[in-house]
């Protein structure tokens, strides 16, 4: 595991952002604040300044489709932590990015024991973690990594949604987008797509010498000096637009 050492403690009087209006999915969970004190108490930096991968977890899954070419094979990537399942001297989870998601497999006996229980204990689900290790089948099937080594990037301080439940209130979802693009990849591949089409609008149009500009929107600054402004009111962030 490589991880950066954080002799100064930057982060012991860091203050929290103001969470007071959250709740529920995407409120600071007292379970992880408790587990990123564990890890700086550990001497290791829990934000590293970065890390190198060789691959999109899109590109790993393409080997699988060659296994038995590429059965062993090391590789190295990061990603989201999902569904983490425990059972004893195994954890399995979900390591996912952009592209897609891998399944990963931790044992104690590819670890050292200091390295193993760091993972038990302080790791869990939305946690940002870079792992090297060789691909495998599992007895189902399934598409693994077993992890040689490992490194925290990124500590998450909120809860993610509940696997089964999801995140089903559309106010919720309209208003804490950055959850319901991390959890439902029917919605991020929408944005996606969106992104992709609105780009390829915009090179159709420059090709042909079109002029882009922006249009009048609701903004918080009076502006128009022959008509009367119109207001209104944004009740969740409580000002005039």
């Amino acid at each position: 595991m490589t991880m950066e050492i954080n002799n100064t403690d930057p982060f012991e009087k860091m203050p929290l952002p103001d969470d007071s209006g959250l709740s529920g999915s995407g409120a600071f969970d007292d379970s992880k604040l408790a587990k990123l004190n564990g890890v700086i108490s550990q001497g290791l930096n829990p934000y590293p300044y970065k890390f190198e991968k060789d691959e999109d977890i899109c590109e790993i899954l393409e080997k699988f489709e060659d296994f038995e070419k590429n059965e062993g094979l090391t590789v190295r990537t990061a990603g989201r932590l999902y569904n983490i399942r425990k059972h004893g001297k195994m954890i399995f989870a979900d390591l996912g990015d952009q592209a897609g998601r891998v399944q990963v497999l931790v044992r104690k006996g590819n670890l050292p024991d200091e390295e193993f229980e760091i993972f038990k204990n302080l790791v869990d689900s939305g946690d940002i973690i870079g792992v090297q290790g060789d691909l495998f089948r599992t007895k189902r099937g399934e598409n693994s990594i077993s992890v040689s080594e490992f490194s925290l990037l990124s500590k998450s301080l909120c809860a993610l949604p509940e696997k089964f439940h999801g995140l089903k209130d559309v106010e919720t979802r309209y208003r804490k987008r950055y959850l319901d693009l991390i959890v439902n990849a029917e919605k991020r591949e929408i944005f996606v797509m969106r992104s992709k089409l609105i780009s390829e609008i915009r090179r159709f149009l420059t090709d042909r010498e079109f002029l882009e500009f922006e249009t009048p929107i609701l903004q918080t600054v009076y502006g128009g000096a022959n008509a009367r402004p119109f207001t209104t009111f944004h009740n969740l962030s409580l000002i005039h637009i």
